[in-house]
């Protein structure tokens, strides 16, 4: 041999090819060995911002009946706390999607009350719950 591999078809160095190279498997090439699972509900942004809309309303009405600070600490708790069972539910048998924008938006209501609460506590020097 004279260092190249003949084609049958071809006759000398000249219509020589290299020889085919084994893939290393870094890159694989060709179909998955096995199929690949998709989603049927993927979370989208759309999804994400119905759920946000909902639980702002939601936290937005249960908030209102508050009339003074515990009352309304208590009520965006009491609605937070239904509005993160609900998005248990999505989660398990609904559209991720929505409940990924409830539960962000019910973590931001209680924050908001939360911060509300100690602003509260340090002006007054009591804590305003109970």
């Amino acid at each position: 041999m004279n260092g190249w591999h003949a084609v049958p078809g071809e006759s000398g160095p000249g219509g020589a090819r290299p020889l085919p190279r084994t893939p290393s498997g870094l890159f694989p090439a060709g179909a998955p060995p096995r199929p690949t699972w998709r989603e049927p509900h993927p979370v989208t942004g759309g999804g994400v911002a119905v759920g946000a809309v909902v639980a702002l309303a939601w936290l937005l009405l249960f908030g209102l009946l508050g009339h003074d600070v515990p009352s309304y600490a208590w009520w965006t708790l009491a609605a937070g706390g239904l509005a993160w069972l609900a998005a248990a539910v999505l989660v398990r048998y609904g559209d991720r999607g929505v409940a990924t924008g409830v539960a962000i938006v019910t973590a931001g209501g209680w924050s908001i009350a939360a911060a509300v609460v100690a602003a509260r506590w340090a002006q007054a020097g009591d804590w305003p719950l109970w």
